[in-house]
């Protein structure tokens, strides 16, 4: 179970810390992903992190989005920092080995 939490209302500029915390696998052997989802629009690839802590942005956030986890937690973050309109959308969390795993997502609405 991949479970989301952190997605909040929040002006342009602004800071959030996402959070996804998996219960029922070996959290340490999954790859673990962000996704996020505009209104109308198809989930697109965010940032992962690798099993060994190897981290990868897509060019549209890199230097404002940090992905992180902690494997005594069972968990993985993304920071989003400098925030933009276009952020806005439901941001999914995923767990990857030799099937993906989704959570039920998180609302991050960038608005004024």
């Amino acid at each position: 179970q991949l479970v989301e939490s952190g997605g909040d209302l929040v002006q342009p500029g602004g800071s959030l810390r996402l959070s996804c915390e998996v219960s029922g696998l070996v959290f340490a052997d999954y790859d673990m992903g962000w996704y996020h989802q505009a209104p109308g629009e198809y989930r697109e690839f965010v940032a992962s992190i690798s099993r060994d802590g190897t981290p990868t942005v897509t060019n549209l956030v890199e230097g404002r989005f940090t992905i992180s986890r902690d494997n005594a937690k069972n968990t993985v973050y993304l920071q989003m920092n400098s925030l933009k309109p276009e952020d806005t959308g439901v941001y999914y969390c995923s767990a990857r080995r030799f099937f993906t795993y989704w959570g039920q997502g998180t609302q991050v609405t960038v608005s004024s």
